[in-house]
């Protein structure tokens, strides 16, 4: 399994791709308008996104944003043998949105169908195969490579759900789309906390963290109640080279999350492996958060925070890089989330509560 695409549904599509096009360098690859909804497209490495907005009040996207902001509505994943898939999820009793539909062209065929996931979150399941690899649904145009794409693939994609939630929410996408668990998190401040769930497919490169939250002032409960419920607080796009990333980005205006000096400080301080040079004062003035295992700190992750993209303080991206390292002659790379990056980023966001009002100290 692995991600296909990511749909929003949007006010204004043509003016979401415009800032994605100017934001953070994607490439507008055609529309599709149909009677009530207007979809654009963009991509850049394997990352493909999808912006709908209502040309109708008859529109389901007007539907979405009578109850919903703006935001991702469904989570799409390449799979293979979907026919069989398929059999297994209906005897689960799986809701589907969009039956299994069939593309031929010379020979080759593409199949994809709709699922709903959690509370409203959609999942289109899609099997390419021989020529058809890489195409996007029927409709869309056909894709042509980037000469030199920055951001190369999405690394994870994060739902937060309600208190409570957790335990059910793991346990659909363990049963229904065969996820496993992976890392958990419990990260409590002062002020509010969250647990987390990491869940990642054994056949692919899917990541798919799960977070409710632990106070009623928890920037996971603020996220519910802006959102209207659960849904995508962000995902994460991956890099080669996270620095020169973050130094475009924000050539191009992209606001990122702060992060204090004292972070990095104690960064400092962790850091016993003296032959290993680390330009710290670059990471400090970029403002990217680092973590590393201590049998290999070499391959170190590195994570950095926009602020959210919309007009409520909903979504957001992550852009991350997984550093790699040779161990025995075998390379090696950056694996899972750092606990420290985790809380580090929880704590940001928490600081930008504070200035908002909507968290109480």
């Amino acid at each position: 399994m692995e991600f296909d695409h990511i749909h929003f549904y949007v006010q204004d599509a043509k003016r979401t791709r415009d800032w994605f096009i100017h934001s953070l360098g994607f490439q507008g690859i055609g529309s599709q308008n149909l009677t009530h909804t207007q979809t654009e497209i963009v991509y850049q490495g394997s990352v493909y996104f999808l912006f709908s907005s209502p040309l109708t009040v008859e529109s389901p996207v007007t539907q979405f944003l009578q109850l919903h902001p703006p935001g991702v509505v469904d989570v799409a994943f390449q799979v293979q043998d979907l026919e069989l898939r398929v059999e297994q999820l209906l005897k689960q009793g799986v809701r589907v949105i969009s039956p299994l539909q069939f593309y031929h062209d010379h020979g080759e065929t593409l199949k994809w169908l709709t699922l709903e996931g959690w509370q409203g979150l959609r999942h289109t399941l899609v099997e390419q195969t021989g020529s058809l690899t890489g195409k996007l649904l029927p409709g869309f145009p056909d894709l042509l490579p980037l000469s030199s794409p920055t951001l190369l693939a999405i690394d994870h994609v994060v739902l937060n759900v309600k208190s409570g939630d957790l335990k059910t929410a793991i346990s659909g996408y363990q049963n229904q789309f065969g996820f496993q668990p992976k890392q958990s998190f419990d990260i409590q401040t002062e002020r509010s906390g969250l647990q987390s769930q990491v869940l990642i497919h054994p056949q692919g490169q899917v990541q798919f963290p799960i977070n409710e939250p632990t106070s009623a002032n928890s920037q996971i409960q603020e996220f519910l109640d802006l959102n209207q419920g659960s849904g995508i607080q962000h995902l994460a796009l991956k890099t080669s080279n996270l620095v020169q990333q973050v130094k475009e980005l924000r050539q191009r205006g992209l606001s990122f999350l702060s992060v204090p000096d004292e972070y990095y400080l104690e960064l400092q301080n962790r850091w016993h492996h003296q032959s290993l040079f680390i330009d710290w004062e670059q990471l400090k003035t970029h403002q990217i958060l680092v973590d590393w295992e201590a049998l290999t700190p070499e391959a170190m992750l590195l994570q950095i925070f926009t602020q959210p993209i919309f007009e409520k303080p909903t979504f957001f991206f992550e852009f991350i890089e997984r550093k790699t390292c040779a161990i025995q002659g075998q390379l090696r790379q950056a694996q899972g989330f750092g606990e420290g990056n985790f809380r580090a980023l929880f704590e940001a966001i928490e600081r930008e509560q504070i200035k908002r009002g909507s968290q109480m100290i």
